[in-house]
This record gives C-alpha cells, structure tokens and sequence, in this order.
C-alpha cells in the first residue's frame, strides 16, 4: 500500500479569500511538527455531506510554515459537495486529517523546469516555485486562468518570479498554446503540471507531440474533473439484479462497499489503478477522471476507476465480488 493513512484530529485556525470563488484554510493538528513535507504533498479532509461522512483531497499550498497546513478550496457550484462544506466551516471548527504524501517526484538534478498549473491547479505548484526559486534554478511557470481576478497567488507568485511567471487569461485572449511552449522547452525539462483532466489530456498529447519523453512530464490532478458534468448514474451488478444510484456528491466506490460489493482501493485519486473494476455494458458515456488507463483503454471502456471516475445513464460492471459471499 502506497496510502497508509493516519488521521489526526486539527483545529481550522483561519480562513481567507484569495479569490471570489477560492478560499485559502489554515489547518493546524493537534500534535503539529512543521516538519517539510515533500512538493506536490496533499492531505485527505474528512467532511460530512448530506449527513454522511464522506473524504477529499486536497493539496498543501507552499511549503512546510510553523503556523500550519495550509490548502485552497474553489467552490464550485457543479462539485460533489466537498468544497460548499469546506466553504461552510468557521475558524475554530475541528477536523480530522491524515498526513501529507506526494506522488509528484521532482528530480533537482535538472538545468530546466517548466511549471504549468491551470486554475485551482496552482495549489501544488506554488510549492514547486517556491523550492525551485530558492535552488536558483532555471524555471518559468505558465499559469491559466479565465481572468487574473480569480488566479491566486498571483501577487505571490509575480513577486517570487518576476517575468519568469507567465500568465494566460483567456478573458484578454491570452491563452496558453501548449503545443507551442513544449515546442519551444529545451530537451531534458522537466515540466511539472496540474490542472483539469481536458487540460491533462491536451498537455499530454502536446507532450509527446513536441517528442519529449513522457516520464518528463509529471502531474498532479484534480481527481474530480472530468469532460461531463458531476451527476448522478446508475450502475448495475453483472447477474445480480442489483441497480444502485450513484449521487453526484458520492463516488461509485463508496456507494459500492456501502451496499456490500467490496472494492480494493488505495489512492482515491484516480492514480494507482487498484480500484479498477470491469465493465460489462454501456447505456450511456463513462466519463473516465482517472490518470491510470491509457487513452486507448480509456476509449475501450473496459474497466473503469470506482474512486473517481462517473458516467452518464447506467453502466453495467462486474466486481467478481458478491454481496452474499461476504
């Protein structure tokens, strides 16, 4: 198991508007060590929605600071909860956390870095900033937004990188050409990137369309974007009978070990795959939100990620597990 989560009761100590629409948590635990945490590092939040205890993620913002964990909430209408009951909270309210991990392996040994973080993406990258500024390495971050009164960070970040930091707003018609910056990197750049899974999927095609290798470009994701809009679906147990509705603020991997269909699962991100499960029909669209398949099994539509992954209409999956053999 890469996740070996231990929770930790913390104490939200401040809030504040980076943003109209993204909100900046000060989160300290009860036995807090600022001890550094490795760059691209998230922590799991639990949160109650619709009255039942349900779990997010969410990225550590910068890097290891005396005054606690910080993350950055966007609320967004179309999510799956999470963000309006962060929203909702006042400092002093008591959380459970568990403790930092990274999956974003950084080599310093290179001579250049590209960042790119594309909205709420930047919580990740600012660390990334932060540590590659401090080295006195060669880095340009690209950052895109719709309009710079909702990118945050942003005096933070002009003041950290000067004419380093690139911004592209697509309200003043500045938007960011991937094909073109990866045409333009230097071979050996490592470009570290996070942002909504359509901008994912456009990088990585730039990516190998420029010939870098891929293993060069390394990326964190947001876990619950995808190309459809969150809502809810319906999933069918192969020879069972059993239809059960999946809610646009659960995941198909709860609602399945809620009703006895136990699913393995690790990372609950959409990154390690172990969560994989068959599918056996379609009377719809899977919206895969995953980073795990590849584009062709993703358009093969033969397996599906439980964790993060939604649909649109009813699908029917076989988990070889049944309710009455547990």
């Amino acid at each position: 198991m890469r996740f070996i989560e231990t929770w930790t009761p913390a104490t939200l100590v401040a809030t504040r508007d980076l943003t109209p629409n993204v909100r900046e948590f000060l989160i300290k635990p009860d036995q807090f060590e600022a001890a550094a945490y490795p760059v691209g590092s998230h922590i799991n939040v639990s949160v109650t929605i619709d009255g039942l205890p349900e779990t997010r993620s969410y990225s550590l913002v910068g890097e290891a600071s005396s005054h606690g964990l910080r993350i950055a909430v966007r609320r967004a209408e179309d999510s799956r909860g999470g963000s309006r009951y962060m929203w909702s909270l006042q400092p002093g309210a008591r959380l459970d956390i568990t403790q930092p991990a990274s999956l974003l392996a950084v080599d310093w040994t290179r001579e250049n870095y590209c960042l790119i973080a594309g909205g709420i993406g930047i919580t990740p990258i600012l660390g990334a900033a932060q540590a590659l500024a401090r080295r006195g390495a060669d880095v340009t971050l690209h950052y895109a937004v719709r309009s710079r009164r909702e990118a945050a960070y942003l005096d933070d970040l002009a003041t950290m990188l000067g004419d380093r930091l690139v911004v592209h707003a697509s309200e003043e018609g500045s938007r960011l050409d991937l094909d073109a910056l990866f045409a333009s990197l230097p071979r050996g750049t490592l470009t570290l990137f996070c942002g909504p899974m359509r901008m994912l999927d456009a990088a990585r095609h730039a990516w190998i369309g420029a010939g870098h290798p891929l293993p060069d470009l390394r990326y964190e994701t947001f876990g619950s974007s995808g190309t459809l809009p969150t809502e809810t679906f319906t999933v069918r147990l192969k020879d069972s009978g059993v239809e059960l509705e999946i809610p646009r603020e659960r995941s198909m991997l709860d609602v399945l070990n809620a009703s006895g269909f136990e699913v393995i699962s690790d990372c609950k991100r959409g990154e390690c795959g172990l969560c994989a499960i068959d599918v056996v029909d379609v009377d719809g669209e899977i919206d895969h939100r995953d980073v795990f398949f590849s584009d062709h099994q993703k358009q093969s539509n033969q397996k599906i990620c439980a964790c993060v992954s939604r649909a649109r209409g009813t699908i029917t999956v076989d988990t070889l597990l049944r309710a009455d053999a547990v």
